[in-house]
């Protein structure tokens, strides 16, 4: 629906009729409709922005209900306090422009339409202490959340979701009462006559707009001389004037689902940027535990790798002084001073290594990368709980494999597979685990859902080859007997029934054809997608085994390396061993050690990858996740 209101006044007799009560109801229409538009223009860019917060929030509310069966908060306003500007002021970090430490910080350009832009809102980071000279300790945790306020890619996907709701608020529009309002006024002198005459023109207008989901237009307009209005009559009459116009397809353009298809598809625009931020949510958590756990099981190689360079240390110094005594050749004072190079080289090289993944961790929580952090270690012992456990049941294994005799060597081998006796509580049955992640799978879902939108593209297109005709009607009345009213009775009518006949489609048909491609191409991506789901989930169950195997065969690993450590030392001292043997025990000491807490990490994190493809790791609005539970888990089984 179309409603055009304008006035036009101009220069004239005076006349002296009377306003009818029609006339006066127009008028009265006419100021209303422009105190409402005045009233719009007179607000400030803070209250637009304000407006298309609350209108972005309530849609992404009722749209995380319809994607998430939840809702949560979301609010793209990030925290001035934030950590990494706490690191970059608290740490005196370098930094190139005020733009490092938040819009805030900015000056403000000439002409600056917002006086307290960004508002001011407080972070949870400043629970987190941040001191000069002293590194920030962060758990994970802290990690987790500190990710979820301060990453730049966080930040920009919640604003993708955000971007995808005011499109919608703008598709919606197109079906809204929409006001607009306009004014001119022309002062012209005229010369070129005997005497110069002068004259003032104002025009104005104000609409109203509506567009109808059967896609129905119509316009409607009034046209008052508001200028005879303020002179009580003195202007030669009132042009009172009204039309109203409409118009309709009936064939191509025509019907519900063509009309509002930009519409249905904003709404489900929305739908699917809330599973791709919530699968994003997701991955980002695992891939902050990931990294966070590669730091410590880095801490973990420095730990051994400086034991082991301890070690050698004292076994050089010991052969030399059996050396210095006649001991001991000189070959082996080299081999224990080459294995101590060696040690230290491997030392080094883990604590540079540590510090490269510990910059590449701060990166991904969105932390400057000179700033001084440290990572609580206590998650990794907590992790190495397993690992200590399978270490004490080896070594009492191997107590009491000690009285035992030895099978012979022609005996058969029998070889025991991998068991599950001991698996953890994700190591669910490979079937139920893919039927889990094709059921709760956000991208699965958003790929099948575009297949659906593919299909109705494929309807819009071949609309698009159809014969176009529209029916179309019009109405106007004007002020004939200049007296302020308006005479239905000498209306105008006309009706118009356009034809465009499908001659030319080229373009169409072209289009129609990439329609039915796109449907395809939707089609395979469902498929493939299917197919990664099942890779990855198969993948990750073998990995889940062998790396509980793997712990196992480590700790073992563990057992007899220290053991052969021992007895090579007891033995050098006894002259029944050379440094190479030591050496070799030392290695693979140094070896299984770091192959122990491998396994540990990697299967704590595949855990965490295997929830979060098979859709059951959820993340909250501040970066905590919770874990999909035993329970529920054997509640499926059953």
């Amino acid at each position: 629906m179309k409603l055009h209101v304008c006035y036009h006044s101009r220069q004239g007799k005076r006349s002296d009729g009377l306003r009818t009560g029609r006339s006066n109801c127009c008028v009265m229409a006419f100021l209303l409709v422009s105190l409402v538009l005045l009233q719009a223009a007179c607000r400030t860019p803070s209250q637009y922005r304000s407006e298309a917060d609350s209108v972005a929030s309530d849609i992404i509310t009722g749209k995380q209900k319809e994607a998430l069966g939840r809702t949560e908060p979301f609010g793209i306003e990030r925290p001035s306090d934030i950590l990494r500007r706490r690191l970059l002021e608290g740490q005196n970090l370098q930094y190139s422009d005020e733009a490092s430490l938040g819009t805030d910080k900015l000056e403000p350009v000439a002409h600056w339409p917002e006086e307290h832009y960004p508002p001011a809102t407080s972070s949870p980071d400043t629970d987190i202490p941040v001191e000069p000279n002293r590194p920030t300790k962060l758990n994970l945790v802290d990690a987790l959340q500190v990710g979820a306020r301060n990453s730049f890619e966080y930040q920009s996907r919640k604003e993708n979701v955000f971007r995808a709701a005011l499109d919608l608020d703008l598709a919606r529009h197109d079906f809204r009462n929409i006001f607009r309002a306009t004014a001119d006024s022309r002062l012209t002198t005229d010369t070129t006559a005997d005497r110069t005459v002068t004259t003032v023109d104002s025009s104005g207008t104000a609409e109203v707009t509506r567009r109808l989901k059967s896609g129905l237009d119509l316009s409607t307009a009034l046209a008052i001389d508001l200028a005879n209005l303020l002179t009580q009559g003195g202007a030669s009459s009132l042009g009172l004037a009204a039309d109203a116009t409409a118009s309709m397809p009936l064939l191509r353009g025509a019907g519900r689902h063509i009309v509002t298809e930009p519409l249905t598809q904003a709404e489900r625009n929305v739908v699917y940027s809330i599973c791709e931020f919530e699968r994003f949510k997701r991955s980002f958590a695992v891939n902050v535990a990931r990294v966070y756990l590669s730091v410590l099981q880095q801490l973990d190689e420095v730990d051994n790798a400086e034991r082991n360079y301890s070690s050698r240390v004292r076994s050089a110094r010991y052969i030399r002084r059996l050396a210095d005594a006649g001991r001991r050749r000189l070959i082996e004072v080299d081999q224990a001073v080459q294995s101590e190079l060696g040690a230290r080289n491997g030392w080094i090289s883990a604590q540079q290594q540590l510090k490269s993944r510990l910059d590449s961790f701060k990166t991904t929580i969105g932390l400057p990368t000179d700033a001084q952090i440290e990572l609580d270690p206590n998650d990794l012992v907590q992790l190495r709980g397993r690992a200590e456990k399978v270490l004490e049941e080896i070594e009492a294994a191997s107590q009491r494999e000690v009285s035992k005799t030895a099978p012979p060597a022609d005996a058969d081998v029998e070889l025991v597979p991998a068991s599950y006796e001991d698996a953890g509580p994700l190591e669910i049955d490979e079937s139920l685990a893919v039927d889990l992640a094709l059921k709760n799978r956000l991208d699965l879902r958003v790929a099948i859902g575009e297949v659906y939108d593919a299909q109705r593209q494929v309807v819009v297109r071949a609309d698009a080859l159809r014969a176009g005709l529209t029916l179309g009607g019009s109405a106007s009345f004007a002020d004939n007997d200049d007296d302020g009213s308006l005479s239905f009775d000498g209306g105008r009518y006309a009706a118009l029934l356009s034809l465009d006949l499908p001659v030319e489609r080229t373009a169409e048909r072209n289009a129609y054809r990439k329609s039915l491609i796109s449907l395809e191409q939707a089609t395979r991506n469902v498929q493939m997608l299917e197919d990664e789901i099942k890779l990855s989930i198969r993948s990750q169950l073998r990995t889940l085994l062998d790396s509980r195997e793997s712990l196992k065969i480590q700790a073992r690993s563990v057992v007899v390396a220290q053991k052969q450590v021992k007895m090579s030392n007891m033995f050098l001292e006894a002259g029944l061993a050379d440094m190479r043997d030591l050496r070799e025990a030392q290695d693979a000491l140094l070896a299984a050690q770091n192959s122990l807490t491998r396994a540990v990490i990697t299967y704590r994190t595949t855990e965490l990858e295997l929830q979060r493809d098979m859709g059951l790791l959820q993340v909250d609005e501040s970066g905590m996740w919770q874990e999909f539970s035993p329970e529920v888990i054997d509640n499926v089984k059953k």
